[in-house]
């Protein structure tokens, strides 16, 4: 931020619902905030519980944690107060920053649980003058953030994640995406995720750019934001461009300052350039995780549709990445790996989860992939997703596209059930687009043209809408694997429903 400030200080930085600061403007209340964490104790290494929403003050908030040196561990407000006792046991932070609503009961739930955190409303931490310290010496590898990959009344997986591993996000970002001074990047991805706190908070500081911070992802709403900010380009992640899509076509969906998307996993060629069409916007496509800042994108003047993209690298160390996928099986798929200086330094406190993915200097990520002789790689699923049916291995997101094809059907999740032939079964729950109906045969014929055989779902079901997460991506595990009445059996027939 220093340096942002020597070169712009006047400049707009964070333009929010009542916001606009500069970058100057933004630095001082990071030190107001850094101040009052100092005077509270916080130093070094102590660490932050975060129940952090969409808002400038909590944004300002992990920045100023940063200036001291302290570690941020981020929470989704929507959490329950179990879920955040858990984190309360398992993290044992110094202080709770939570928004004025939460205070009091996060304040019950640390004496229930036994914590001498103290709990502040962040509003509170930039009523003083900042105290004219300067940031806290730090090394690349001391840890930044503590990100919890998912959030339960006992033990999260933390991924530790270094200073380095976010500066050079930073300093990656403007070079993969094209980011430019001029730019406004947009997100609605939620401060308790990796996208929005190392691509596009300090991606934008990097290029000098401003950064538009939307209270979370409304639909019905985006492109009117980006009309009204002025925004130029935006972060997207799981279903949000199909959610877009699904909205009503409007005349002037294109009549919009978007130039540019960043979004993964990628959409089929047809689809990509649908979404293109429709939005007037560049879409450029990759992979990251929580667990590696850097991961794959599409090169620069390439567009390899349907591809997560070749290993990211740095835009001036040159080549610090690599991927490839091991354990490849006869159709060429396997789990994709990655070796970089961003890789996350363990899960907080959980050694044996830790080895299993950190091996020989080498992250597995758990998802499946092939790679193409241009060296790009291609999403197939996740590996604790794949189903075992009739000696078969399938990939989940493998069926989901091909029932995405027809046209009545808005969004499908599959998962295996419970067979009475041993392993498992195939089930597809599917939301059919507003106003429509499925035929569940027809579709069924549509399976069996694109898929083998052992691929194609035995059971299908109905539902309004599918379970998501707070970034968009399907969350299956609330997806009920028993047998229900609604559900059909195609294999003794079907009719449209």
């Amino acid at each position: 931020m220093r340096h942002a400030v020597s070169d712009v200080p006047d400049k707009v930085w964070l333009i929010a619902e009542d916001t606009e600061w500069t970058y100057a403007e933004s630095l001082r209340r990071i030190e107001r905030g850094a101040s009052w964490l100092r005077g509270t104790g916080v130093g070094p290494g102590d660490r932050v519980l975060v129940v952090a929403r969409n808002t400038p003050d909590f944004l300002v908030t992990w920045l100023a944690l940063m200036e001291v040196g302290a570690i941020y561990v981020p929470v989704n407000p929507n959490s329950s107060l179990a879920e955040i006792a858990g984190f309360l046991r398992q993290v044992e932070p110094m202080v709770v920053v939570v928004d004025g609503d939460l205070a009091t009961q996060a304040r019950v739930t640390t004496l229930e649980v036994g914590s001498q955190a103290v709990v502040a409303d962040v509003n509170s931490l930039f009523k003083n003058e900042a105290d004219g310290q300067r940031p806290a010496d730090v090394g690349p590898d001391d840890i930044a953030v503590m990100m919890p990959t998912s959030g339960t009344t006992g033990r999260s997986k933390l991924v530790m994640q270094s200073h380095r591993a976010y500066v050079m996000a930073g300093e990656g970002f403007p070079f993969w995406m094209q980011l430019r001074s001029d730019d406004r990047l947009m997100t609605s991805l939620p401060l308790f995720h990796v996208n929005a706190l190392a691509y596009s908070t300090l991606g934008s500081l990097s290029a000098r750019a401003s950064l538009v911070l939307l209270p979370g992802f409304s639909a019905n709403g985006f492109l009117d934001s980006a009309r009204h900010y002025e925004a130029t380009e935006f972060n997207s992640i799981g279903a949000m461009l199909e959610i877009l899509m699904r909205q009503p076509e409007k005349p002037d969906d294109a009549d919009n300052p978007l130039r540019r998307c960043y979004t993964g996993p990628s959409p089929d060629r047809e689809r990509h350039l649908a979404i293109e069409r429709r939005f007037g916007i560049d879409i450029v496509c990759g992979y990251g995780l929580s667990e590696s800042t850097y991961g794959l994108i599409w090169p620069h003047g390439s567009r390899p549709f349907g591809t997560l993209g070749a290993a990211r690298q740095h835009p001036t160390l040159g080549h610090v990445n690599d991927a490839r996928v091991c354990d490849v099986n006869e159709d060429g798929i396997g789990e994709l790996a990655l070796r970089n200086p961003t890789l996350m330094s363990g899960y907080y406190k959980m050694p044996e989860e830790t080895d299993q993915v950190l091996v020989d200097g080498w992250l597995r990520t758990g998802d499946l992939a092939t790679e193409n002789s241009d060296g790009t790689f291609t999403f197939v699923g996740r590996r604790k997703e794949v189903i075992r049916r009739r000696g078969e291995n399938l990939s989940p997101t493998e069926v989901e596209s091909a029932l995405e094809q027809h046209p009545d059907v808005a969004e499908a999740a599959v998962i295996g059930v419970e067979s009475d032939l041993s392993e498992e079964d195939v089930k597809a729950f599917l939301v059919p687009v507003a106003g429509r109906q499925i035929d569940i045969g027809g579709l069924d014929s549509l399976a069996r043209e694109r898929l083998a055989r052992f691929k194609v779902p035995r059971y299908y079901e109905l539902i309004t809408e599918l379970p998501h997460t707070p970034t968009g991506r399907l969350a299956k595990h609330g997806l009920p694997k028993e047998r229900t009445p609604g559900e059909i059996d195609i294999e003794n027939g079907a009719d449209s429903v």
